[in-house]
């Protein structure tokens, strides 16, 4: 019997099942711990007595992500390399299009297998479409981000938080459950594939630098409980009185660990509830790390123009539309914004008065 709500799961492909190693394609949920994609690869490399693979696929450019973004992904696989390694599951680093090393790699390793994260990202979804269409195993996806799973939340993209809330309230006690640990897988997968250069992997990272704060977010699974826990024992108990004033650390800081899948909003919840219990979830700290991030992902997936102008409602667009041709006092250029030099920053910066 299996240890995860198989509704958290769906079937993309029913290949015919052969004897190999399991594959785990990484990249949404970056974390061993509470990650219902790894839980669910390891039952079936149990159940069928195989080897058990994590494999990640490197793009060497994401859409506008700087050095800085990569380097706290990179060293924060790095850390997890080690972990997985500690529990005799190997970790595999592919560089290049999904499409093209990820099905290559089933065919010359034997997998029998795949298991993929759940992302509502058309990046993601076209990749999963276009390898579904090369590979014959049995090919699964798995919702490690959400605490309701995407598909079982609502079936339609909702209008805003209110028309989800009432969804998500009357599953969440279904789905919000402890995790099970992941064990020491007891076969080893003993391919000589040669191991990560790291040194080499951040060499190639060729992008701009941007110096964003002095806030440094150390990156892992274990600096993200650490973080959790500071949060928890120091801001949670007042965070909904002052988590808008911005003269304040009043926030959690989890963005960052949440976004690469460093931690699981589930785990932040479970924990949370040992503080202060779910009264209601409406305009509470459990209102944004649940709802609103799920309504997010709702959105994503169920609209196929979430990145560009035709995804906004009507009145959006009508808005937009009046105002196109308004005069602007000022206009600035991408990288003038990226620095903050604006007309206010370059006026707080000298002694005349700019007005």
């Amino acid at each position: 019997m299996s240890s995860i709500n198989l509704k958290r799961v769906r079937q993309i492909n029913d290949g015919e099942q052969k004897k190999g190693p399991i594959l785990y394609w990484m990249s949404r949920d970056q974390r061993i711990n509470d990650n219902w994609t790894l839980i669910f690869a390891q039952e079936q490399a149990l159940k069928r007595k195989n080897a058990l693979i994590v494999l990640f696929n490197l793009l060497p450019k994401f859409k506008e992500a700087t050095m800085r973004v990569y380097a706290f992904m990179l060293k924060g696989l790095q850390k997890l390399e080690k972990q997985l390694n500690s529990l005799n599951i190997s970790f595999i680093l592919l560089q290049g299009s999904p499409e093209k090393t990820i099905p290559k790699f089933i065919e010359d390793y034997k997998i029998a297998s795949l298991a993929t994260d759940f992302s509502p990202l058309k990046i993601k979804q076209r990749s999963i479409d276009r390898i579904n269409d090369l590979i014959s195993v049995p090919f699964y996806e798995v919702d490690s981000h959400n605490i309701i799973p995407l598909w079982e939340a609502s079936n339609k993209k909702e209008y805003a938080a209110y028309t989800l809330r009432n969804k998500i309230q009357s599953k969440l006690i279904q789905y919000l459950e402890e995790f099970p640990k992941i064990k020491k897988h007891p076969i080893a997968w003993n391919e000589n594939f040669s191991s990560i250069d790291w040194s080499k992997i951040f060499d190639k990272i060729n992008l701009k630098e941007i110096k964003f704060s002095n806030i440094n977010f150390l990156p892992g699974e274990n600096e993200a409980y650490n973080i959790l826990e500071e949060f928890l024992e120091t801001k949670f108990q007042d965070y909904n009185n002052y988590r808008n004033d911005p003269n304040l650390d009043a926030i959690s800081n989890l963005s960052p660990y949440l976004h690469f899948g460093q931690v699981s909003s589930q785990r932040v919840v479970l924990e949370a509830q040992k503080v202060n219990p779910i009264r209601e979830l409406k305009s509470s700290f459990y209102d944004e790390i649940i709802v609103r991030k799920e309504l997010s992902d709702n959105f994503c997936y169920y609209e196929s123009n979430y990145d560009n102008f035709e995804g906004f409602p009507s009145w959006a667009k009508e808005t937009l539309n009046v105002h196109r041709n308004d005069e602007r006092e000022y206009i600035y250029s991408k990288e003038e914004f990226e620095n903050a030099k604006t007309h206010d920053y370059t006026c707080s910066n000298r002694s005349e008065n700019c007005e």
